[in-house]
Order: C-alpha cells, then sequence, then structure tokens
C-alpha cells in the first residue's frame, strides 16, 4: 500500500473543510458505538493506562481544535490561547497536559448531549473560520493539525473498542489479508529521510530533513503472518529465554503470556478475538496485537533482525511495487529519537516528551485514516502496548 489517497499534509482549504467533517463523523459514529455497550459513562469503563473514558476522550477532540483553531493558540502552555473556552470549564476538564490520566475518571463531565452540542459548535465556528483563510501552509497549520489530532483520537477509539470487547460502528472492516511473502533486497544509498519539507504540513519528530546513507539489506516484502509466528510458538520460542531480551523476558514472566495477546486455543487449533468476537485464526494474515518484546523474540528465533526506521523509510519511499505497507503499524529496531535539529511546534508535548521512552512504528494500520499515511509518518509507543493495531516485518540479519 502507498499513500494513496490525497494526504492531508496540502489540503486546501475546501478538501480541509470536508476532511474536518469527515473526521467528526467518525468521532461521534466511534463514540456511539462506546455508548451503545455502556461505555459512555466513565464509571464503567475499566481504569487502565492504555484507555481514556470515552466522555472525556470526546470532550478533548472539541477542545484541542477549539484551542488551537478558535483561540489561536501558539503553544501549550494556560496563557498560549486568546479569550475563553465555548465551553465552561473547557481548560480544567479537557486540557490533557494539566487534567492528570488519572483524574479524568472522577471529573464532573458534562453529559454526552451536551458534549455533542460542543462539538458541533466548534466544529461549525472552525469552518466559518476556515472559508475566510487564504490557501497558504503557515495560515492552514491549525486547521492541519486538530485534523491529525482528531484522526489519531479516531484510531485511539478503535483501539479501545477493541481492548473492551465492544462492537465497531457499521463500514470498519478488519478483514485478514494475506501478507506478502518473500524478501525485497534493496541496494540502499543516499535518500532524504523527513522527506520535502518547503511546504506543506511536517510532524515536527520528522525534521530537520537531511540526507541520510542507507546500507544495503533485505526486507521483507510483507509481515510476519499468524502462520509463522505459531511455528514460533510450536518451537517453545515463549519458554526458552535465549530469543527474549532482558526486558523481553522481565515483560514475559509478569504477563505469563503463552500466545498474543487476542489469541484462543481451541482444541488443537487457535482462535483470535476481534472486536469482542471469536473467529478461526487466518494463516496467512500478518499477526497482530504483537508487543516489541514478542517482535523481538520471533526475530531472534527465525534468525532475522527488525529493521531500522531508515531502512523502512527507504522500502516504502522507494514506490517499489512489491512492498506492502498500511495494514497494521509496524514495529521498528529504533528507539523513538529526535532528528538532529529538532525543535517543537506548537503541540509541544506531541513528541518531546517521549523520547527515549517509546520504540518507533512505521506505516500505518487499517484503522488510520488514509489521509493521514504517509512514509515518512513515525508513530512510537512503549515496548508492552500490544493493544494497538501492531506487527512486524523483519530483515535478513
Amino acid at each position: 500500500m502507498s499513500e494513496g489517497a490525497a494526504s492531508f499534509r496540502d489540503m486546501g482549504p475546501a478538501a480541509l473543510a470536508a476532511a474536518l467533517v469527515d473526521a467528526r463523523r467518525r468521532t461521534l459514529s466511534l463514540f456511539d458505538a462506546l455508548a451503545a455497550a455502556g461505555y459512555d459513562r466513565a464509571a464503567r469503563v475499566p481504569r487502565l493506562p492504555i484507555l481514556n473514558p470515552p466522555l472525556w476522550e470526546l470532550g478533548h477532540i472539541a477542545w484541542f481544535a477549539e484551542w488551537f483553531v478558535l483561540r489561536e493558540a501558539m503553544g501549550t502552555q494556560p496563557g498560549d490561547a486568546a479569550g475563553a473556552s465555548l465551553l465552561t470549564r473547557g481548560d480544567t476538564l479537557f486540557d490533557s497536559g494539566a487534567v492528570a490520566h488519572a483524574a479524568r475518571w472522577t471529573l464532573d463531565l458534562p453529559p454526552p448531549d451536551a458534549l455533542e452540542a460542543y462539538c458541533r459548535a466548534v466544529l461549525d465556528a472552525i469552518l466559518a473560520r476556515l472559508a475566510r483563510t487564504p490557501d497558504d501552509d503557515a495560515a492552514l497549520y491549525p486547521y492541519r493539525l486538530v485534523l491529525t489530532h482528531e484522526d489519531m483520537h479516531g484510531e485511539a477509539l478503535l483501539y479501545t473498542l477493541q481492548t473492551l470487547g465492544a462492537a465497531p460502528p457499521p463500514g470498519v472492516s478488519d478483514a485478514p489479508e494475506a501478507t506478502a511473502r518473500g524478501d525485497i533486497a534493496f541496494t540502499g544509498g543516499r535518500f532524504d529521510r523527513g522527506g520535502e519539507q518547503s511546504r506543506g504540513f511536517v510532524f515536527d519528530n520528522e525534521r530537520q530533513a537531511a540526507p541520510f546513507c542507507v546500507a544495503p539489506f533485505a526486507i521483507d516484502a510483507g509481515l510476519v503472518s499468524n502462520a509463522a509466528y505459531l511455528a514460533f510458538m510450536q518451537s517453545g520460542g515463549y519458554r526458552d529465554p535465549a530469543y527474549w531480551s532482558d526486558a523481553g523476558r522481565a515483560w514475559l514472566a509478569a504477563q505469563g503470556r503463552e500466545a498474543p495477546r487476542y489469541w484462543r486455543r481451541a482444541g488443537a487449533d487457535w482462535q483470535e478475538m476481534r472486536f469482542g468476537r471469536l473467529q478461526a485464526l487466518a494463516p496467512e494474515a500478518p499477526v497482530r496485537h504483537v508487543t516489541l518484546h514478542e517482535a523481538e523474540a520471533w526475530c531472534n528465533w527465525a534468525g532475522r533482525r527488525l529493521p531500522r526506521e531508515e531502512e523502512w523509510e527507504y522500502a516504502a519511499a522507494s514506490g517499489h511495487p512489491g512492498f506492502a505497507w498500511g495494514g497494521l503499524w509496524e514495529w521498528t529496531a529504533s528507539p523513538f529519537l529526535p532528528y538532529p535539529g529538532f525543535a517543537a511546534d506548537r503541540y509541544r508535548e506531541y513528541s518531546a516528551p517521549w523520547f527515549g521512552s517509546r520504540q518507533a512504528l512505521r506505516g500505518a494500520s487499517f484503522a488510520t485514516a488514509p489521509r493521514l499515511r504517509s512514509p515518512r509518518y513515525r508513530n512510537f509507543f512503549t515496548p508492552e502496548r500490544d493493544d494497538i493495531f501492531s506487527g512486524f516485518r523483519s530483515c535478513a540479519a
């Protein structure tokens, strides 16, 4: 898969307006799906570090858009925005930098209908302002920023549905597809890591673009399949500490894991839990919901290795027709670190607080908005996360 659909990065006012409407429609449909399962009330949502109460998340999405577009914030500190929120106590309730994660279950939040009205009011005001905004990168920056923020939260709401075992809204398809087989050999060479940055939107962690030299490498055409991962399990991969890093062994001891998070035994066979429903494990589909630790252990067992970030980007940006990506986020061997010359953008907490404590993932997943997909996009999570729609591919060692 390639970028395909029009990228948000260079959308003009009309395309941005349509995309913002589409993102809000998706947000509300995902919230409705969670509400239908009873999770519109914080008291019914498990207090897990990987979740937010969906009602809080709904208000936060609208608040963030109001903060950066309508209130013209140039940063994330209390004095960086003009005026007051359209919602009484909006800053107190929905500023993720000021509201501790654990406190989000105990807030006196407005009811769903009031927050949905707030969402409508913010979007209507943004669209009215956007209609008067010139087609200029600087002027359109905040609109593109809040669009990506909402799209990312949309994917997070799908993680939440999977974690809680609730059905997604109609139209969400995660039907397993066969993964491509075999290696693709790249001769390597110099390329511009981070891509074109003289125009359009660029995330701060993609800067500064610079020529980068990649040595020759061979990489899987597709993601590691369920069948390939099952072979690792059947050979005792979860029981042999030799395949696991120190951190991986500690995680394994704490979790007692013998299979990926959502695999279930069915006699001699295996099934997989997807959005609360068991289905037969598709052998040729890519393995999903695996941690970095599991990906590394499989590679050690197979005599392979995870690709480095720059190798993945080089392969994806090459346009090679055999390099298939976009079904699942892909763990890499690279810790999430800044490029030389990094400087935080207006959303100052987007990247900087997480450097060195997260691992880089590349690609996209079936839940990623098509307009967000790019070979340059850097995702990042802690190594133990397996609630995300993650898989991996490998390189020849």
